[in-house]
């Protein structure tokens, strides 16, 4: 079964919530932006050292495109100077004479430097090449204005022009983009540190944030521009720390409940236009953090109300996993792809999520305390139930490890999730996380999703020093690769690496990479 197959469930009937709806649609947040100029033109050169093998380099002041007359075949290279998220806009004057032709001409966006070198048109991924920031428009009237009604995610944009006639050639001016984000800039909580790598890689993770807070928070700007709950949850954390832009979360939160299939699962996520729309993708692990994420809301907010009407939907995605158990009382391993975890096709899903289910019952926990429910008895049965059986299953005491699946893989992942969900005592937590950094087992982390977990275990274990070493390396590491936004997946081994086939469809600005600002400040690195 190929993993897209994998990603759809079975047909469901979705049981809409419109007074959660009617609520999450009042919350819709403020819009922020400005006008945004290009800084340079630039040109891209092949060069084995830099990430994906090209490098942007200057190649005149942005001034001069306004003097450059281009025809049919040529181009140029504006440079935003920073990552974008907008509607751009540019005007066209034709020279020569009168244009008895229409303009056509190509335009394309690039987060980084490959986009801006690499054909589209080589690209043969297993995701919608629809995704690649690209469109051909003709201008039948010269001179022009032109508006693009879509919105883009960029870095770069390079104008070719495609065709004209022999007999003119056309100039660009007040090229611009209007920036958009429900992030107000003014409302950050201001931030000092004295160690300056760690301070760009705060700066660069709210900048990351800022451009996926959108109408929702999105997971990623160029794609997939919508809800994703493993996503929201992690936004959310990294949101309490820098804009508190809270109703945005709680927006969020009524909208997965509002949505849920006839089981009461929540979608692992939603299409927000043209209206709300469940997605028939439901992961285990992602269920589980819709409880995980209002503990976090309630905790950042103290919100009773929205706790008292969302705590049936997150007690429900519990309840639901709870079902899943096998007679030994651990999650089901299937060979479908039922959680997410992390993309890595050889990584065994079964330990890691059971430490998820065990993870999300403590908050559960603590939410039913905190609306009187009855749950809180059983939930607390349960969890003690989930642990023996982790130890009892899952744990290896030879190797000193948690193990998953039949074929008793030892995971980065499954070392990690049990580590956060603290099934050991503090001191044997602490000397799990040591041993898996010493024995660095084959399944490794793939993403910034993982590698964000990986930081917060070794925090939570009181590993700050080789908490902080690993931010510098792997964060600092996309920074020395380029990065304006942290990016979607970026494997130090393995620079080109794409779950999708090429790293020309790649996010790279993702806001499952924008934590590091939430490590670094509530842990007070």
């Amino acid at each position: 079964m190929s993993d897209q197959a994998k990603f759809q469930a079975a047909q469901t009937t979705i049981v809409r919530n419109e007074r959660f709806i009617r609520i999450a649609d009042g919350l819709k947040p403020e819009w922020f932006g400005e006008e945004v100029e290009p800084t340079q033109l630039v040109k891209v050169e092949a060069d084995e050292t830099a990430m994906h093998g090209w490098r942007a380099v200057r190649d005149a002041e942005i001034g001069s495109l306004g003097s450059r007359e281009l025809g049919k075949g040529q181009s140029a290279i504006a440079d935003f100077g920073d990552h974008r998220v907008g509607y751009v806009s540019f005007e066209i004057k034709p020279a020569g004479s009168p244009p008895d032709a229409p303009l056509k001409l190509r335009l394309t966006f690039g987060e980084m430097p490959v986009e801006m070198a690499v054909p589209f048109s080589s690209y043969d991924g297993w995701i919608s090449s629809s995704w690649l920031q690209e469109e051909t428009i003709f201008v039948d009237v010269l001179p022009g204005k032109v508006s693009l009604p879509r919105r883009y995610s960029f870095r770069y944009l390079k104008i070719e022009v495609l065709d004209t006639s022999p007999k003119y050639r056309v100039s660009f001016f007040n090229l611009k983009c209007a920036t958009v984000t429900s992030a107000d800039r003014t409302s950050i909580i201001p931030f000092a540190h004295a160690d300056p790598l760690l301070r760009d890689i705060d700066r660069v993770s709210v900048k990351t944030l800022e451009d996926c807070m959108q109408d929702v928070f999105e997971d990623g700007p160029k794609r997939d521009r919508r809800l994703w709950l493993g996503d929201l949850r992690l936004q959310a954390l990294a949101n309490y720390a820098t804009f508190r832009t809270d109703a945005l979360v709680k927006r969020c939160l009524y909208l997965f409940a509002g949505v849920p299939d006839d089981r009461g699962r929540v979608s692992a996520n939603l299409f927000i236009a043209p209206k709300l729309i469940a997605d028939d993708t439901y992961l285990f692990d992602y269920s589980l953090f819709f409880t995980v994420t209002l503990h976090d809301y309630y905790e950042a907010t103290g919100d009773r109300d929205t706790l008292q009407e969302l705590w049936s939907t997150a007690r429900r995605q519990v309840e639901l996993a709870l079902e899943r158990l096998d007679d030994r009382g651990v999650v089901r391993d299937e060979p479908t792809w039922w959680s997410f975890i992390d993309w890595h096709e050889s990584l065994n899903k079964q330990a890691p999520s059971h430490a998820v289910l065990i993870y999300a019952l403590r908050r559960a926990i603590r939410l039913a305390e905190a609306v009187d429910c009855a749950s809180a008895e059983q939930f607390e049965r349960r969890l003690a139930d989930a642990e023996r059986a982790a130890m009892e299953s899952l744990w290896d005491s030879e190797q000193g490890f948690f193990v998953s699946g039949e074929g008793r893989q030892v995971s980065w992942a499954a070392q990690i999730w049990m580590a956060l969900a603290e099934v050991l005592p503090p001191d044997e937590n602490r000397a799990l996380m040591q041993r898996l950094l010493s024995a660095k087992p084959d399944i490794a982390p793939t993403t910034p999703y993982m590698y964000h977990h990986l930081v917060e275990a070794l925090l939570v274990v009181g590993l700050k020093d080789e908490a902080v070493h690993l931010m510098k390396q792997y964060w600092g590491g996309m920074l020395k690769n380029g990065a304006d936004t942290f990016w979607e997946l970026y494997d130090p081994g393995n620079p080109d690496f794409s779950p999708y086939g090429s790293p020309l469809i790649n996010s790279y600005c993702h806001a499952w990479s924008c934590t590091p600002t939430y490590l670094i400040r509530h842990y007070g690195l």
